[in-house]
């Protein structure tokens, strides 16, 4: 019989790559979020607003999932609203699942966060030695990844299910709406630097321009998700789930202008964050939308400034050891300057942005 999966927050970054792998290998996908983007073709779009705990148990009354996959949060005003919102969220879905869940596989994706800590005390405690490895731990702050863990565990205790955890690093992948998603930024930003004559500047700080740094093409996090749900070694069992190779953005940068065509200037002095530079640049993208034909002329819904600098200006080096997940069968491997330029190719060809230079 074909597989079902449920895949919440199907509308973002992680959450299509993810679909398109699932339909791609013969499962019947179906996506719940909130509406506002449009899901992968060929999946089946549930609509709830997953505070509402009697709504998502409506919009779910008819699905028994084979697996069922968590990629969503709701960022809010701090720490303390972080973990009662997006903690209920995770808590809402499962119960109105309930026992539909005996035998299925549930994954959660979280984030290098789980060892950062949360944005409002990011990397303000003792942070672990890199690389990051599962067995550190939580670190002893309030972080809402760890209140989504504990609605998980306590899910599976109950309703029999088996379960995963996967932390990614920076997402790269193709969406739309999406509110973190560093590649289709420097996309954008490397665009408007092109047909403005901006310089193409390093928003980040002296750690990242010089360290070492790895990230996630949302591609390889989704073969590592359907390992996951089908390998016994996967069972109940917490991930990283990065590319493979690592970097430094010292290397990486120029490669990133060099696609586009442009120059480039690295860390100097002090970080440059993209927030404060982009401010006013909505005018200019959408001349450059109009000039193209772009199908995307607000640029609010294609970039994420203050992700991004969040990434690139950590006063920390941040990278991920892959042994666990690599010693119990998961072999995904993925250039990261291929993650790139292949999401750029992709930019182009849906026109967002312009195949030009």
């Amino acid at each position: 019989m074909q597989k079902k999966a449920l895949i919440v927050g199907i509308s973002g970054v992680i959450g299509r790559a993810l679909a398109e792998k699932l339909m791609h290998e013969g499962w019947q996908v179906y996506g719940l979020s909130r509406g506002r983007a449009a899901v992968p073709q060929g999946c089946t779009s549930l609509v709830a607003d997953l505070t509402d705990a009697p709504v998502v148990s409506e919009a779910l009354n008819a699905i028994k999932p084979d697996a069922l996959f968590f990629s969503v949060w709701a960022r809010q005003e701090n720490e303390s609203a972080n973990i009662r919102v997006n903690r209920a969220m995770v808590r809402h879905v499962i119960d109105a699942l309930g026992d539909r869940l005996l035998g299925a596989h549930v994954a959660l994706i979280t984030g290098l966060k789980h060892y950062l800590g949360p944005f409002e005390a990011y990397g303000q405690g003792v942070v672990p030695v890199t690389p990051f490895r599962e067995e550190q731990g939580r670190q002893p702050v309030d972080n809402f990844y760890y209140a989504q863990e504990d609605e998980l565990f306590a899910g599976a205790e109950k309703y029999g299910y088996r379960w995963s955890v996967h932390r990614p690093h920076t997402i790269i992948g193709y969406a739309l709406g999406n509110a973190m998603n560093m590649g289709q930024t420097l996309a954008v930003y490397a665009t408007l630097c092109r047909e403005n004559g901006w310089p193409f500047i390093f928003p980040g700080s002296a750690e990242q321009w010089h360290g070492v740094s790895d990230v996630t093409s949302a591609n390889l996090l989704a073969e590592q998700l359907l390992w996951a749900a089908h390998s016994p070694a996967a069972a109940n069992q917490d991930f990283n789930a990065v590319n493979g190779d690592v970097f430094r953005w010292s290397w990486l940068w120029p490669r990133l202008a060099a696609y586009f065509g442009i120059a480039w200037q690295g860390y100097s002095s002090q970080i440059m964050p993209l927030e404060g530079r982009m401010q006013g640049a909505e005018a200019a993208w959408t001349a450059i939308a109009n000039r193209y034909q772009l199908r995307e002329p607000d640029i609010s819904k294609l970039v994420s400034w203050w992700h991004t600098d969040a990434d690139l200006g950590r006063p920390m080096e941040a990278f991920t050891d892959m042994s666990k997940s690599r010693k119990a069968g998961f072999s995904g491997y993925c250039s990261s300057l291929d993650a790139f330029t292949q999401l750029f190719d992709r930019l182009k060809q849906e026109r967002i942005i312009p195949d030009a230079g």
